[in-house]
């Protein structure tokens, strides 16, 4: 990861030293679980008290192996007695200790990222609720369409972070798994019974059919997620990048004392924090792609997908934590022009002609068609609601039809007609999430 969007918190999960550390943890978890049945007591202790993590000197010893998992073991085992050093990687194969590594590395970051995950619904639908009688202009196509709640626009947003998170959730709870069943899974040394014990033990479930690694629709699941997750935040940062077109002006991301917009237009205020976080949904995105090829190899297993998830793992779960994190940030500071929302509703007319169509459609006598035709002209040639009004009543489809209610659709009437339901909405949503 680059520095500029480097978050420690994973990070650090995933660099050198902590990476081998995590393949002592289950080293020793394997041992502790052999001891009294295939190795004698108190050598888990020894290991505990002896080994030590050396990046460095692994890194050397793998010059001349070109086997990081030998040269780990060997790092490990010349600091040990000879009479410890023999059982230390016993009966198990190098996927076992990696895969299982690895499996535990993804749970540290999904917890993290289950959190920020968390942090991002709650920010969401307070901001729903702090917004939802704001009247605004809906638009379909980006034309005006009718006005609706502004907060609907956080509470679609919050209802779908959830249902992530309601994934990420049962992944970490099923779908992370450990294995140590030797060489092609078949339990040659090791037995289920210590297998389970060994991995129960590090928290995780035991992969039901291991075949040397832990088959890649694992990982493949867990990228599905966050590129799911990449697509929630730019369908909702690109509503905030156009709201905050100077066009519209709706929002603004909040600027901060000392920000520049421009090198050279000291007057803009960007909506840079969106569109970074477009391009990171990009990156996160790309990464299931890999995911996808990684889950196809040959035969009980090969080690092309090895390369690729030293790269794009950390990478993946790095910038997913990072843009969770800006993203809560950004709702939170985000300005909310009410007025100007507002005021696109009072000072228009146009939406007005679904409602007039369905009122003209139940206290008229002519047709469907007829009754669009009429809205739709009178919609398309006036240039506000009075003229509108005066070319309605003209008609002769309208000679015996009562159009005072369009005098009388002043603020209250109107959040009443496009606003009458929201509360049931909300309701909804909350009672579901």
């Amino acid at each position: 990861m680059i520095e500029r969007y480097d978050c420690p918190e994973i990070s650090d999960i995933w660099n050198e030293y902590n990476k081998f550390k995590t393949y002592l943890d289950v080293e020793l978890a394997l041992t502790k679980a052999l001891e009294g049945k295939r190795i004698p007591q108190g050598v888990s202790t020894t290991i505990m008290e002896k080994a030590k993590i050396d990046p460095k000197r692994i890194n050397e010893i793998e010059k001349t192996t070109r086997h990081d998992v030998i040269a780990f073991c060997t790092s490990i085992t010349e600091n040990l007695p000879k009479d410890i050093s023999k059982y230390f990687h016993f009966g198990c194969t190098s996927s076992d200790i990696i895969d299982t590594a690895t499996t535990l590395q993804i749970k540290k970051s999904a917890l993290l990222i289950h959190k920020q995950l968390k942090a991002v619904c709650s920010t969401l639908l307070s901001k729903a609720e702090e917004t939802k009688h704001i009247i605004c202009m809906g638009r379909s196509h980006g034309m005006n369409a009718e006005p609706m709640s502004f907060g609907l626009k956080f509470l679609s947003a919050f209802a779908e972070f959830s249902r992530r998170y309601r994934e990420l959730d049962y992944y970490i709870e099923k779908d992370l798994t450990g294995q140590l069943s030797g060489a092609v899974g078949n339990y040659t040394v090791i037995t289920p019974e210590i297998e389970k014990e060994a991995i129960e033990s590090l928290g995780l479930n035991v992969e039901p059919v291991s075949t040397q690694i832990i088959p890649r629709d694992r990982i493949l699941k867990l990228i599905s997620i966050t590129a799911q997750i990449a697509s929630a935040i730019e369908r909702l940062v690109t509503e905030i990048r156009h709201l905050h077109h100077s066009d519209l002006n709706e929002v603004y991301e909040g600027f901060s004392k000392g920000q520049k917009g421009s090198s050279t237009m000291p007057h803009k205020k960007n909506p840079i924090s969106s569109e970074n976080l477009t391009g990171m949904a990009r990156v996160i995105r790309s990464h299931l792609t890999i995911a996808h090829e990684n889950n196809t190899l040959w035969h009980e297993r090969d080690i092309s997908h090895s390369s690729a998830e030293r790269m794009f793992l950390p990478d993946n779960l790095g910038l997913t934590f990072y843009s969770l994190r800006r993203l809560n940030s950004t709702i939170q500071n985000l300005v909310i022009n009410q007025e100007v929302i507002q005021n696109k509703v009072f000072n228009d007319f146009r939406y007005l002609s679904s409602y007039v169509l369905h009122r003209l459609i139940e206290e008229n006598r002519y047709t469907r068609e007829e009754i669009y035709q009429l809205v739709q002209e009178s919609s398309f040639t006036s240039k506000d609601i009075n003229e509108f009004k005066e070319k309605l009543e003209k008609s002769p489809l309208t000679s015996d039809t009562d159009l005072s209610f369009l005098s009388a659709l002043d603020d209250t009437q109107l959040r009443n007609i496009y606003l009458n339901h929201i509360d049931t909405v909300f309701d909804r949503v909350k009672n579901e999430y």
